[in-house]
């Protein structure tokens, strides 16, 4: 299958689902009717050509198998009071999805869908990488490490806990939205962060996911252009996959910031998150994935690690702190500040908290922090607590290579 389809395929995937919930209801069944319209699309299109006009192939193929899917319920289900109420997509009296010309985009109420409140963090994520990504549930499996007959009964189970919540296909309420919306920037923003550190494996970059967030965190930008989070979110995501080129060595292996080339960093995704953060600020409240965007354009700008305005960063840090005062937070603040006023300072600020005692980052923040000091022994053993609480391979290799470099046993 060729790029261009396979863009196209994404593209379409939402606004397909989109319409069938929208006419159709039964949002489990209409997802299984897309996904298997898209797999027959990825097998028909490249011999036979694109259609003229692709949506409406594909809504009609998928109203087709909908059809199918609802009449086999139908026979499964036909002593139950509810068949009553269902109805057959040809028998609607009003046009099917794909007649009329309607370009109506429901990616944002898919999107509200899958960050249903009642799914767990795993499902929302898995839900929307399938729903509204257009990847297949094997896709996403191999990009989370996981048999594929785990995530399929993981979306399975999403799919019916949303089914059976009642809720219906349109925009939620404005008194939850804000609520809504904040769920879905969060599993965009998880989904961005799996892809640029992989928590678990032997790659430490995951390109396909923290791609996929990027353009699914384009398409809510477009949608809500005035939305200042919204812009921070992608900004965030842009000024840090600009590093990506850099991130890791030719054997897959972890390069610091403090070591990388900048000049192999993408100065396009750069400025494009520079305009971004730089035109949301000004307008309403300041949110957290602004000022991380904030802080990310202070590092990207800057033309080599000590030449960073530091002080303005831990002055951001401060600011995200009254915020959101979380664990990782408060380490980034810490790392900041040893780079403004010297390590002892940060080591103040990490005393006493264990918020992340099981978390290979404090381990890895207190090793550079010794080191810093010149504690190389505390520093090493520090080194080897981290390596062994990481499940990422390039971490394991990267945090122990950094004790072997401080000598000792």
């Amino acid at each position: 299958m060729t790029t261009a389809i396979e863009d196209l395929l994404r593209q379409s995937a939402p606004q397909v689902l989109g319409a069938l919930v929208r006419r159709y209801g039964h949002f489990d069944l209409s997802e299984d009717a897309v996904q298997e319209a898209l797999l027959a699309a990825s097998q028909q299109w490249p011999a036979d050509g694109i259609p003229d006009n692709p949506r409406a192939w594909l809504i009609t193929v998928a109203s087709r198998r909908l059809t199918d899917l609802l009449r086999n319920e139908q026979a499964r289900r036909r002593r139950e009071d509810t068949v009553a109420q269902w109805v057959l997509p040809e028998d609607w009296l009003a046009p099917a999805p794909d007649r009329g010309g309607s370009q109506t985009d429901d990616t944002l109420i898919l999107l509200f869908m899958c960050c249903h409140p009642s799914l767990s963090a795993a499902s929302q994520i898995a839900l929307t990488l399938r729903a509204v990504g257009g990847l297949t549930t094997e896709e996403i499996a191999r990009a989370f490490l996981v048999p594929e007959a785990t995530m399929t009964r993981r979306i399975s189970r999403a799919k019916k806990t949303i089914k059976s919540s009642g809720t219906a296909f349109g925009m939620p309420r404005d008194a939850d939205r804000a609520d809504r919306l904040a769920a879905v920037l969060h599993v965009l923003y998880l989904i961005f962060n799996e892809g640029y550190a992989s928590t678990s494996g032997p790659n430490l970059v995951r390109v396909e996911l923290s791609a996929e967030a990027i353009r699914l965190t384009r398409i809510v930008f477009r949608l809500l252009p005035d939305d200042g989070e919204v812009a921070g979110l992608l900004a965030l995501m842009l000024l840090t996959d600009a590093r990506r080129p850099s991130r890791t060595g030719p054997d897959g292996a972890l390069i610091p910031m403090a070591e990388q080339d900048r000049s192999a960093w993408s100065a396009d995704y750069i400025a494009e998150g520079v305009a971004l953060i730089t035109g949301a600020l000004p307008h309403g409240p300041t949110g957290p994935y602004q000022l991380q965007a904030a802080i990310a354009a202070l590092h990207d700008e800057a033309p080599s690690y000590d030449e960073t305005d530091w002080p303005q960063i831990v002055a951001l840090y401060g600011l995200l702190l009254k915020i959101d005062d979380n664990p990782m937070v408060a380490l980034n603040h810490a790392v900041a500040v040893a780079m403004a006023s010297g390590p002892a300072a940060a080591m103040e600020l990490l005393a006493g908290d264990e918020r992340l005692a099981d978390d290979h980052r404090l381990h890895a923040v207190r090793a550079h922090l010794h080191e810093m000091s010149g504690d190389l022994d505390a520093a090493r053993n520090a080194y080897r607590a981290a390596a062994k609480l990481t499940m990422s391979l390039p971490q394991q290799r990267y945090l122990n290579a950094r004790a072997d470099r401080l000598g000792g046993e």
